[in-house]
């Protein structure tokens, strides 16, 4: 077993964890940072005992100890680990931990240094003034390291400080000029001027390589000298190798693998024509090359392609990658007009940059810089009705069905006529499913959250809100079918407005996509509005369930869980929401707390509610004492909060067993403190009615969805069922009837439990077993919000 003891010269080994994890009720995301002694690495670790696999840490976020699988643990240096902890996003955090090029850039940075910092999503020049540590009087064991920076020339007055912060001066400079920043946020550039690049001597790996990304070079193909451009340089065992991209007219680059002792080294001018390279003339296009480096299209190359288009790149031995083009213009060295292109997958050579100046972001090996020509539309997104691949034909639908007018949600046999089939609901592609699944949940058959298509919101992005609308809610409920290329709009503009490069073309939760899209785009009201202890309220878009096993829970159903995680956590809903959306106990693909779990068709919320009245659950009056313990108490129902009147919590508590419980006081509304000691009439009871479950199954998320009143009115949707073609191909979305669910919803809990889930009729298995997300609507309050 390979050791990972890291000695970071304080007695302490840190590490950052490569994927998520959970422990007990706490779930950690990868990218999260840990640390423990030395002396405990080694007590673990020692000769005399067998190799272990978990290692006991500190998590550096909350302190708290937990024990993690060492395989999932990589070494962090101690003075790598605080640039790391000033990025506060855990998947950011865990990418430029393993790009590395940046992080060992920002580990030589000198104050002094020029930089181009990124601020409102735009780069301005800077020069470091000072590198260290902002927190003072801290107790934590690492304080993150961020770098001060003096904005200079068009970034004055876009700082945010003087070179204070929180009235700690660490540099000196005008009011506005000053800003404070992670090193994931600065561009390290070496320029002749730098007194850094004059002091320090270029690593030793940069001397053996004399070709770098970037450079133009010479090599032999059949016998011919060609031009072109090093696109990638790296080493395979003890021998160099450089991707290179022919400088020779074509439709398509062919890139080539070659040697490094297999190319020469061109210079500059060896690009250009005589004419060009003649001394005081400048190149007729200059002017427009430097325009085109903030991303601006200046010449036709491919004159139906632009920033965003979807398209596709002829790679080396015929392969081709798709992605999306994220900046045009001219680079430095080239002559013709470029594309950088983030891929759908992890072929590219860059995230990026060229030649240490970024472009375009996205996330390592993602991203690829290629002349414009060798970009053709992506024909999977073609509209052309002659194409093999259009989608006419299937049911005849259309291919952009563009809605006008508003559709209002399919219900009983009108959902069956026009949802069910093959290319049918929303078709996915390049990982979307996360999100075909949850839109087609939230608006195939209920209105809960139509708001979202028409209100206009304090920060409603009306962009966004036409294209949800008009693109994707009204064209599946009138025709049902939404194309891929409506999604891929969508996640365009989440990628713009979520300042994510990733909504394109990763993989992703619902619950991201979802408060991405109601809170920072839209930002409709938060569906929950909860309370801890007679604390402050606290908003949220969806709930997460955390409890700890329960023993007694084989095979539970959603009410019991809800119940269980709000006592344990002491939580109240201050009003009935319009939608409810529970996320069950598990983390990711891996990690299930219970293997099955039953759909609760109704969710009972009237004693979650704060200040609303409860029923005493032995004679049915008004309650007024709530107790935790008896929650537990078999002797009580399965289900269900434990609240007694007075006169019953007396009773129930005189039992030695239940003598120390502790019960609480509630409030009762005063038009119940009037009635009569035994209740003519009941407490009203607050019920939500289930929608749509979505569930996950090695990454896959797919939907059910009631489309029905009956317990056999199930449909169930996958947004890549099935494919037509290879490659160049695209996905087939299906939609299903699922019957066989209320078989399973009739079964005793005996029965379930004994279920093997690979003899399970149909789809029922993925419903029962692969939960993620439980749907709840109110119809009453849906009129109000």
């Amino acid at each position: 077993m390979t050791s990972i003891l890291s000695s970071a010269g304080d007695g302490n080994c840190y590490y950052i964890l490569t994927e998520d994890c959970a422990y007990g009720s706490k779930y950690f995301q990868a990218g999260n940072m840990c640390f423990c002694s030395e002396r405990s690495y080694l007590r673990n670790f020692s000769d005399d005992r067998p190799p272990a696999c978990f290692l006991k840490v500190i998590m550096l976020d909350d302190s708290s100890t937990v024990t993690i699988n060492i395989e999932i643990l990589q070494p962090v240096r101690k003075e790598t680990a605080v640039f790391l902890l000033a990025i506060s996003s855990h998947n950011e955090r865990l990418n430029y931990f393993l790009e590395r090029l940046s992080l060992e850039a920002a580990l030589r940075a000198v104050p002094g240094q020029k930089v181009m910092v990124e601020v409102d999503q735009q780069y301005f020049p800077g020069i470091i003034r000072y590198i260290g540590s902002i927190y003072k009087n801290t107790s934590a064991v690492l304080s993150p390291v961020f770098f001060g920076v003096e904005l200079q020339s068009e970034g004055e007055n876009r700082g945010r400080s003087d070179g204070s912060y929180h009235g700690t001066e660490y540099f000196k400079c005008k009011r506005n000029c000053g800003i404070f920043l992670p090193f994931s946020k600065v561009q390290f550039i070496s320029t002749p001027d730098n007194d850094y690049a004059k002091q320090k001597p270029k690593p030793d790996t940069e001397e053996m390589v004399p070709v770098k990304v970037g450079d133009a070079v010479s090599f032999y193909v059949d016998q011919v000298l060609t031009k072109g451009i090093a696109m990638a340089v790296y080493r395979e065992g003890t021998q160099w190798f450089i991707t290179v991209c022919p400088e020779e007219e074509g439709t398509t680059d062919i890139f080539r693998e070659i040697p490094m002792d297999s190319v020469v080294k061109e210079s500059l001018q060896s690009l250009f024509s005589p004419f060009e390279s003649d001394m005081g003339l400048q190149h007729p296009n200059q002017m427009k090359r430097e325009r085109s480096e903030s991303g601006e299209e200046c010449e036709s190359g491919n004159s139906s392609l632009e920033v965003n288009s979807m398209v596709q790149i002829t790679l080396d031995k015929g392969n081709q990658v798709s992605g999306i083009i994220r900046w045009l213009g001219y680079l430095p060295q080239i002559k013709h007009k470029m594309a950088g292109v983030e891929l759908d997958e992890d072929k590219g050579v860059t995230a990026g940059e060229w030649l240490g100046k970024y472009y375009f972001h996205c996330a390592p090996k993602r991203g690829l810089f290629v002349k414009l020509q060798s970009c053709q539309p992506d024909v999977r997104f073609q509209c052309s009705h002659n194409s093999d691949l259009s989608l006419t034909g299937y049911r005849g639908q259309e291919v952009l069905p563009q809605a006008s007018e508003s559709f209002p949600p399919l219900r009983n046999e009108a959902a069956v006529r026009v949802l069910l089939g093959r290319m049918k609901g929303i078709q996915g592609h390049c990982n979307s499913c996360y999100m075909d699944a949850a839109l087609f949940s939230l608006f195939s058959c209920t209105s809960v959250l139509d708001s979202m298509l028409f209100k206009p919101f304090p920060l409603c992005d009306r962009n966004v809100q036409s294209i949800l609308r008009d693109e994707i809610v009204n064209p599946l409920r009138k025709t049902g079918f939404v194309r891929a290329r409506s999604v891929m709009h969508l996640r365009e503009q989440l990628t713009e407005k979520g300042r994510c490069s990733s909504f394109t073309n990763a993989e992703k939760d619902p619950e991201e996509f979802l408060n991405l899209i109601m809170h920072q785009i839209l930002g409709i009201e938060p569906l929950l509005k909860l309370q801890s202890g007679g604390q402050k309220e606290q908003d949220c878009y969806c709930y997460q369930i955390f409890m700890d096993k329960q023993e007694d829970l084989v095979v539970p159903d959603v009410q019991q869980l809800v119940e269980h995680s709000f006592l344990s956590s002491d939580l109240k809903l201050v009003e009935i929401p319009s939608c409810f959306i529970i996320q069950m106990p598990r983390f990711g693909k891996e990690y299930k707390m219970f293997s099955k779990i039953i759909p609760s068709l109704e969710l009972d919320i009237t004693d979650l509610l704060l200040d609303s009245p409860r029923e005493c659950c032995v004679c049915g009056n008004v309650a007024t004492l709530e107790c935790a313990e008896c929650f537990k108490d078999k002797v009580f129902a399965a289900v269900g909060l434990k609240q007694f009147c007075s006169s019953c919590s007396r009773q129930v508590h005189s039992h030695y067993r239940r003598k120390m419980h502790k019960p609480t006081g509630l409030h009762i509304p005063e038009e119940f403190h009037s009635r009569s000691p035994w209740g003519s009439q009941q407490v009203p009871r607050e019920k939500m009615e289930l929608f749509a479950v979505l569930c996950i199954e090695t990454s896959h998320y797919v939907s059910f969805v009631k489309y029905g009143p009956e317990n056999e009115h199930w449909m169930f949707f996958d947004s890549m069922a099935d494919r037509h073609g290879d490659e160049n191909g695209f996905n087939i979305p299906t939609v299903t009837l699922c019957p066989e669910i209320a078989k399973y919803l009739d079964l005793s809990l005996a029965a379930l439990a004994l279920e093997q889930p690979r003899d399970m009729d149909g789809v029922a298995k993925r419903l029962f077993c692969d939960a993620y997300m439980y749907m709840y609507q109110s119809k009453k309050m849906a009129l109000y919000k």
